[in-house]
């Protein structure tokens, strides 16, 4: 789906300010909005708002569907009732300018408790009515989840391929008497999703009262130990004890001589085959919940992804697998209508992949930072884009753009000069100019580059396990001039009115392309 010629910021919301370790759908969260709106911008990215796992990484969450309790409003929860002010001003120990996810989970998970006892006791009776139709509007989710996250617990906190015979095997009958025993552990995962689910659509009304759409994130994999993997057994390439028998992963390429080993189950495409790619329509159908706007990670896995058998330590061994991309966004569209997609499709980029985003229309990603490589006919570089197209100055796994800018070449950096026409002594606002004057309809900057940071704020550095994902700006750092300088850029460069968009229709009926590479498997 094309959209009008905007603009908007890539902030997570565990970056906003706070005084709770950590960022939060909170008043911070409102007062960005209002910064967005004066800052002419119509778009704000978030990463996936899933419960983080393995890292911190909002990318490995524990479940597809599901909110992180970290991003919950301790302040808002005292409004409601359910703490009182001596328990939300604790806290206030904690680092501003970075998250310590283990003292932040301590303590919210704690207060967490807390509220939920004195909602069991009577308090915030107010909320009852909307707890009770949350259990019901997204029951085809939230007991699963629940569940997993109460036998999990029960389990010692150990993958669920660990757990009891029946339950990890999930026999109606074990399902029945573990929901029954840890039915108030169920009920209080619940309840916690509820507030999730309530503070956050309360933002994105604000947000879109204000003329600014939430675009959100899709990984295209989920985690090995997730409620995902765990509810669904059958629609993963599983072995009988639910390990898998392939992981997903990456080719190798000069970057990586024996490729990348993720390790994410691979989903058996057969088997989704079979119910209509249920799973894929109902995960698109919550994030439109959450979001105005999907942007879906690892796009090309839709058309071919590399499989690595699960036993391998690298990624060499694998192969690549054709996917029913056509087929299931076939499905979405029939289910949901013109679904707004965003797709993430950098990297190594074969006819296959290119195939199947042009002929649903989906807009792709050019990221500024590969442009300049000294070839006038590089794909990154403005003047190649398409207009259904969105640029980013950087994304989350990129330097921010004074430090990637100060880690260049002489000779590199004569050559960005050269294509910018400036000096690049305001190399950030330099590159947000470009992606803003670009053909793209779309374009993102990351907070970061707003502010002018160094790599010091970098939010994450891709093959680096831990110490990502923490970042955090102070609230002084978004002044009234800031918000008018880049309004004014903006503005310039037609982005503030939303006008420029390219209409089309798109045919969404589709049959996945013969293969078009080495070493491929079609799903039969």
């Amino acid at each position: 789906m094309p959209f009008p010629r905007e603009s908007g910021i890539l902030l997570h919301p565990t970056s906003l300010p706070g005084r709770h370790g950590i960022g939060d759908f909170g008043e911070a969260a409102f007062r960005f909005v209002d910064w967005l709106e004066a800052a002419g911008q119509k778009l704000w990215q978030v990463m996936p708002l899933g419960p983080t796992g393995f890292g911190d990484s909002p990318y490995a969450a524990t479940s597809a569907f599901a909110g992180n309790p970290l991003l919950i409003s301790l302040d808002w929860l005292a409004g409601d009732g359910l703490l009182d002010q001596q328990q939300v001003d604790v806290g206030s120990d904690l680092p501003a300018d970075h998250v310590e996810f283990t003292a932040v989970a301590s303590l919210k998970h704690g207060l967490l408790r807390e509220a939920f006892d004195l909602f069991r006791r009577g308090a915030a009776s107010h909320l009852r009515g909307e707890f009770d139709a949350f259990r019901v509007r997204e029951k085809r989710w939230v007991d699963d989840f629940a569940l997993f996250m109460a036998v999990k617990a029960a389990h010692d906190m150990r993958a669920w391929q660990d757990w009891d015979e029946p339950i990890k095997q999930r026999s109606s009958e074990a399902v029945a008497s573990w929901t029954e025993r840890l039915a108030p552990e169920i009920r209080f995962h619940t309840f916690v999703q509820f507030l999730f689910d309530r503070q956050w659509s309360e933002l994105r009304r604000y947000a879109n009262e204000k003329g600014i759409r939430l675009i959100g994130d899709i990984p295209i994999f989920v985690a090995e130990d997730s409620s995902d993997v765990w509810t669904n057994q059958h629609q993963f390439k599983l072995d009988e004890q639910g390990r898998p028998i392939e992981v997903a992963g990456v080719p190798p390429d000069p970057f990586a001589a024996t490729g990348q080993r993720w390790g994410n189950p691979v989903y058996d495409w057969k088997a989704m085959r079979q119910d209509g790619y249920a799973w894929w329509v109902d995960r698109i159908r919550t994030a439109l919940n959450q979001v105005d706007i999907v942007r879906i990670d690892h796009f090309r896995g839709f058309a071919a992804a590399w499989m690595v058998p699960g036993h391998d330590d690298v990624a060499i061994n694998g192969y690549w697998e054709i996917a029913p991309g056509g087929e299931i966004f076939s499905a979405i569209r029939r289910a949901l209508g013109d679904v707004p997609f965003i797709i993430e499709d950098l990297g190594v980029i074969t006819p296959d992949v290119v195939s199947l985003r042009e002929i649903f229309g989906f807009p792709g990603m050019n990221v500024l930072q590969f442009a300049f490589d000294g070839d006038p006919e590089n794909v990154y570089l403005p003047h190649r884009y398409v207009r259904n197209s969105v640029v980013y100055t950087a994304t989350h796994d990129n330097q921010t753009t004074v430090g990637w800018f100060a880690s260049r070449s002489d000779a590199e950096r004569e050559n960005i000069q050269r294509y910018i026409g400036r000096d690049g002594s305001d190399i950030a606002w330099d590159m947000i100019r470009l992606a803003l004057s670009s053909p793209a309809n779309t374009s993102i900057v990351p907070l970061q580059d707003v502010l002018r940071l160094d790599d010091s704020a970098r939010m994450n550095i891709p093959g680096s396990p831990y110490g990502n994902w923490s970042w955090r700006y102070h609230a002084s750092q978004l002044d009234e001039a800031l918000a008018h300088g880049l309004r004014l850029m903006t503005e310039t460069y037609g982005r503030v009115s939303g006008n420029g968009a390219v209409r089309g229709e798109n045919p969404w009926d589709y049959t996945v392309p013969g293969a078009a590479h080495p070493a491929v498997r079609a799903v039969e």
